[in-house]
């Protein structure tokens, strides 16, 4: 088909996406700009999708990054339910999925990740809920009543944060996973033994060092296997094994990739008019000096901005610390920096396991904090990483 010319293309229609629409703006009103998305919704916030739609705090409406006519008066033309399919980096162009081509004077790939799949029998059945989407909310919340019962594939954020959910529902809710704790990558083991603990007196069922070998269909339900032969019956199966960056666009068009897209610390790819950010961006960290990858809403609402003002034509590295943060039912945490339990951890605590700061430690240098039911002292956080001094509450 004929091909149309845009000042700017974003792949992707999720935050980082609409992130970079803003930046874009900042520097140029008036650029031709086109974004295409693969679902069918406009671009919206993951996390209520385990947490404020299950809890009430959110509903649908109010989880979309911008209204509708946000795009319209900022001269956004948008695709949704539309697949970009292949870069000609040299002809800068992109073929979506019905075969029309689009020409651009800089593009930006903010296509994110794919949940990664179970890969055993059965892994691929109907019906199996790979958690990331609000099509998979949408999928589930009319089968989410009272008295179900739901097996949790995961142990991470989305394996922790819809079992809980779930579990306020009052679902009979199962976990496996294959690590010892719940949140093994970022928890100290004493912190993730308590939130063991926690899901367990809650009434949910955990089992740890543990994994799905087969799964099959009964009838309505799932029955899952389990390589200690374990054997779990549920209405619902949720798989939330984490995602893998979206990288074979770039690479069939001959970007660098590695663990992500590699970019400079412009945001740009390996091509100069053509950058990425989200979760598939590889890039520089200004602050541990390595490159980095980043699966958390924070990086992809900073990042894809950041991209913006620079496809815009601004030269501003991405040097901003990201945070994440996460909700277990009254368990709430936000972290910054290096969160990782290899280091040495050092905890102040007003309440044991239940409110304080864990220090994270290099060297005797503070390299990450985490921020058990203490609020809005993110901030203070990152200045307390900068200058390697604690923080006073």
């Amino acid at each position: 088909m004929s091909e149309k010319k845009y000042d700017y293309i974003i792949a992707g229609g999720g935050l980082a996406g609409a992130s970079a629409v803003e930046g874009i703006r900042e520097r140029d009103a008036k650029g031709s700009m086109l974004l295409i998305g693969e679902e069918r919704h406009l671009p919206y916030n993951r996390p209520p999708l385990t947490k404020g739609l299950w809890t009430g705090k959110k509903k649908v409406e109010d989880i979309f990054v911008q209204k509708a006519d946000f795009y319209s008066r900022q001269n956004v033309e948008i695709r949704r339910g539309t697949k970009v399919v292949s870069i000609d980096s040299e002809a800068m162009s992109v073929t979506d999925n019905a075969g029309t081509v689009y020409g651009f004077e800089k593009l930006l790939l903010a296509t994110g990740g794919m949940p990664k799949r179970l890969p055993v029998p059965g892994g691929e059945l109907p019906g199996i809920i790979y958690y990331r989407y609000l099509d998979d909310y949408l999928a589930i919340q009319p089968k989410a009543q009272e008295g179900k019962s739901v097996v949790v594939i995961g142990g991470g954020f989305i394996g922790t944060e819809i079992a809980a959910a779930l579990s306020l529902k009052n679902l009979k809710v199962t976990m496996v996973f294959p690590a010892n704790r719940p949140c093994n990558r970022i928890f100290p083991d004493y912190l993730g033994e308590h939130v063991l603990k926690e899901y367990r007196k809650r009434g949910i069922t955990v089992l740890t060092e543990d994994a799905p070998v087969a799964i099959q269909r009964n009838g309505g339900s799932f029955r899952v296997q389990t390589k200690k032969d374990n054997l779990l019956e549920a209405e619902i199966c949720i798989a939330g094994i984490g995602i893998t960056p979206s990288t074979e666009l770039a690479q069939k068009a001959g970007l660098a990739v590695g663990d992500g897209i590699i970019l400079n610390s412009f945001l740009q790819t390996s091509h100069a008019n053509i950058y990425a950010a989200g979760d598939n961006a590889c890039y520089p960290d200004a602050f541990r000096g390595i490159a980095t990858r980043v699966e958390h809403w924070d990086n992809a609402l900073n990042q894809g901005k950041c991209a913006g003002k620079n496809m815009a034509g601004a030269r501003e590295p991405y040097t901003y610390m990201p945070y994440f943060f996460s909700d277990l039912f009254d368990f709430g945490y936000e972290a910054v920096g290096e969160i990782d339990p290899k280091l040495e951890t050092r905890a102040v605590w007003q309440a044991q396991n239940e409110k304080g700061i864990v220090y994270y430690l290099k060297d005797n240098t503070i390299r990450g904090v985490l921020l058990c039911n203490v609020w809005d002292k993110v901030d203070a956080a990152r200045a307390s990483i900068k200058n390697n001094e604690p923080i006073i509450l």
